[in-house]
């Protein structure tokens, strides 16, 4: 029996499907392990950027992601986010977070290695019908 898109997200296992995928997406992101980061993406995933209204980055299938989320490992010698809240809709989930690192290198827009830098920001994981992650976009 099909359950409708609307009722299927009252599933509690749907919920808290989605909820683990996104706690260990983040934490593995915190510990710059780049296989668990990409264990729940789907193979089509579509990633998108954007700081200060203004697309920076958008990258599509796995192996773009995994490529761009390696090289980024030189950027920080340390880098945590930290989930304020969670929001269920539909097909996604949507996390606002505080965001914390340390460059490991001189950026060309002026910040210099050892700077601290301190955002908030929310990331929106897009969900396949399958329940893995193939949308996801963090906004600052």
């Amino acid at each position: 029996m099909n359950i409708p898109e609307e009722k299927a997200l009252m599933q509690p296992n749907i919920l808290n499907d989605r909820t683990n995928k996104v706690f260990r997406y983040v934490e593995a992101y915190n510990q710059m392990d780049v296989e668990d980061m990409i264990a729940h993406l789907d193979d089509g995933i579509v990633f998108l950027n954007v700081m200060n209204g203004q697309n920076t980055l958008e990258l599509k299938g796995i192996e773009e992601f995994k490529k761009q989320a390696i090289e980024a490992l030189s950027y920080f010698s340390e880098r945590q986010q930290s989930i304020e809240s969670i929001t269920h809709n539909s097909s996604s989930a949507e996390i606002t977070i505080n965001y914390r690192a340390i460059a490991a290198m001189d950026f060309p827009n002026g910040l210099k290695k050892g700077d601290e830098i301190n955002l908030k920001g929310k990331s929106i994981f897009e969900f396949s019908e399958g329940g893995k992650i193939n949308r996801l976009t963090d906004i600052a």
